[in-house]
């Protein structure tokens, strides 16, 4: 019998140990932010999901008045926080490709685990830049409806602008752009990755798929706050719909028919409201 008849193929060492570690992980992760989203809506301090009053009562209102310009600090960690929760949960699932192929690369490096964190911690700086920017203009037109009565009336206008610029734009070019890159992490990858100074690239490679992740999927994010910020059911239920354009074979067939009906659920909002 040959000396190498038993021999383990090259790569059989680096599958195993990416589905006896890295997937249990990963989903272990997800689960964990699915988890902390859950208890947190239910408990007392769950209205910062909700973007309610951040600064009326409990440790927020201390911290506010402890803490130098803590009426503007305070409040924009704690969202912070909760947007890069909601992120982890609803946007990791739909990046397991992207993880998968550079957990693959990198497997034989000695700094392989700081490579995959780095790459995550870009990913979810763009993430949170971005929901940083949405809180901030959230909060300029909550208080263009306190300063306008006349528009208070009317504010469900703006969940109805909110839902039909979510389905215009899955009919955009920069859309179906950026979702291309989304379906197509190894080449995104190879295009990418340049393997030297790696931890600044590993971040910037993450950093870089993150752009393209928002611009994908940054007005279906939007309806957030049109549908309630701390919504499971629509956290769910979108997370499930942008995992399934971005990984399923025929996804990217799906964003006509959500485009269709989400300007059809604004005109029936209009008219309903009219």
């Amino acid at each position: 019998m040959s000396a190498t008849a038993g021999a383990t193929p090259p790569g059989a060492s680096n599958g195993s140990r990416h589905r006896r570690v890295f997937l249990p992980v990963l989903a272990a992760l997800i689960a964990l932010a699915w988890l902390a989203l859950w208890a947190w809506a239910r408990s007392p301090y769950g209205r910062y999901l909700e973007h309610g009053d951040w600064t009326a009562t409990g440790p927020a209102a201390f911290l506010c008045r402890a803490i130098p310009a803590g009426n503007v600090v305070v409040p924009m960690m704690l969202y912070a926080a909760a947007w890069i929760l909601m992120t982890a949960a609803m946007m990791l699932p739909t990046t397991l490709p992207l993880f998968n192929t550079f957990d693959r690369l990198t497997a034989r490096r000695p700094d392989h685990g700081r490579l995959l964190m780095l790459l995550g911690m870009g990913y979810m700086t763009v993430w949170g830049a971005f929901g940083l920017l949405a809180h901030a203009f959230h909060g300029a037109v909550l208080s263009l409806l306190a300063g306008v009565p006349a528009l208070a009336w009317d504010g469900w206008l703006i969940g109805a602008a909110t839902i039909a610029l979510a389905g215009a734009f899955q009919f955009s070019r920069l859309k179906y752009r950026c979702l291309e890159k989304c379906r197509t992490p190894l080449s995104f990858v190879i295009e990418h990755w340049r393997g030297h100074a790696q931890a600044r690239h590993a971040f910037a490679l993450g950093a870089q798929h993150g752009l393209f992740c928002v611009g994908c999927c940054w007005a279906l994010m939007l309806l957030m706050f049109a549908l309630g910020t701390g919504s499971l059911g629509w956290m769910l239920l979108l997370a499930a719909v942008m995992a399934i354009e971005k990984n399923v074979r025929w996804g990217r067939r799906l964003s006509t028919p959500l485009g269709v009906a989400l300007l059809s659920w604004a005109v029936v909002l209009v008219a309903t409201h009219a």
